[in-house]
C-alpha cells in the first residue's frame, strides 16, 4: 500500500495526543503525507485523517472541531436491521435473487457494499484509493466486532487494495456472479446543495473516474452472470442499452446480463 500518491498539500494525518503515536506514523508513511500534532493558519492541507473515539475519520479543515467522516457500518435510514435483510428495492433487484457472490469494484465509502452484505450476499470490495482503503479497513474491523456478526459467525467483506482491472485477472478462475460498479461521474452542475458531504470530499480528494469505460469492459469480461452499473439519473448508460434498469431516487441501476 506504500506508494507515492497525489495527496501532498491536500491531506495529512493529525495526531491529537490521545492514544499511541505509532499507528499515526505508520498511516502517514503509508500514504506519503505529513503527520501533524496541531493545525494552524500556515497548515496547507484541507483534509486530515485521525482516530477519534477509536474510529478512523476523515476531517474537513473547516469542520475541524466536528466529528469527521467515517465508514458507517450501521444500516442507512429505511434499511432493515435484521440479517439477512430482505432483498427488496432497486439495488436488490439489480443484484438479483439468484446471485451469491458480488464484487464491488468501486467501493468508496462502502455503503452499497455493506447494504449488499446485509442482504446475505458474499461481498468482495476493491478500492484503489489508499485513503479510502484505510477508512474501509477500519470500518470492516469495527463490523467484525459487532455482536450480531460474531454471534452468526459471519465473515466480513474481503477488502482488496489496488486497481480493479488488475484484480479482475485473478478472479477469472472463480468469477463472481455479479460485478457492481459505481464510478464517479462528473457532476451535472458545478455545485449542488443536494450533494452529500461524503461525496463532495471524495471528489475533492480523488477527482472523477476517467477510466469508466475500460472498467466496464473488464467487468463484462470477468463477471459470471451480470454487471450492475449505478449511475446518476442524468448520465448516459455506461455500456449502452442495458438488459434491465431499476430506478432509485436521483439514480438508477443498469443491469447487463451475461450468458453462462
Amino acid at each position: 500500500m506504500h506508494q507515492p500518491q497525489p495527496y501532498i498539500g491536500k491531506l495529512a494525518v493529525l495526531y491529537e495526543g490521545k492514544d499511541s503515536l505509532l499507528p499515526y506514523e505508520q498511516l502517514a508513511e503509508c500514504l506519503s503525507v505529513p503527520l501533524y500534532k496541531s493545525v494552524d493558519a500556515q497548515t496547507p492541507e484541507m483534509f486530515f485523517l485521525a482516530w477519534r473515539d477509536g474510529v478512523l475519520r476523515l476531517i474537513d479543515r473547516e469542520l475541524l472541531k466536528k466529528g469527521g467522516l467515517m465508514v458507517e457500518i450501521d444500516p442507512r435510514n429505511g434499511e432493515q436491521r435484521s440479517w439477512p435483510a430482505p432483498k427488496q428495492g432497486a439495488l436488490a433487484q439489480a443484484i438479483g435473487r439468484k446471485t451469491q457472490t458480488v464484487v464491488d469494484a468501486t467501493t468508496g465509502w462502502g455503503q452499497d457494499s455493506l447494504a449488499i452484505y446485509r442482504m446475505g450476499y458474499t461481498v468482495t470490495c476493491i478500492e484503489r484509493s489508499p485513503v479510502m482503503a484505510a477508512l474501509l479497513a477500519d470500518g470492516f474491523k469495527r463490523l467484525a466486532q459487532l455482536d450480531w456478526v460474531q454471534r452468526l459467525e459471519l465473515p466480513v467483506p474481503r477488502l482488496l487494495f489496488g486497481n480493479a482491472i488488475e484484480h479482475f485477472a485473478a478472479l477469472k478462475d472463480q468469477p463472481p456472479d455479479c460485478i457492481y460498479l459505481d464510478p464517479m461521474f462528473p457532476p451535472k452542475r458545478k455545485k449542488s446543495a443536494l450533494a452529500k458531504k461524503s461525496m463532495v470530499v471524495l471528489r475533492d480528494l480523488l477527482g472523477d473516474d476517467t477510466d469508466r469505460e475500460q472498467l466496464f469492459a473488464a467487468a463484462m469480461a470477468t463477471a459470471k452472470k451480470r454487471v450492475v452499473v449505478k449511475s446518476p439519473d442524468y448520465a448516459d448508460a455506461l455500456g449502452g442499452k442495458p438488459d434491465a434498469s431499476y430506478q432509485g431516487k436521483l439514480l438508477r441501476y443498469d443491469v447487463y446480463l451475461l450468458s453462462e
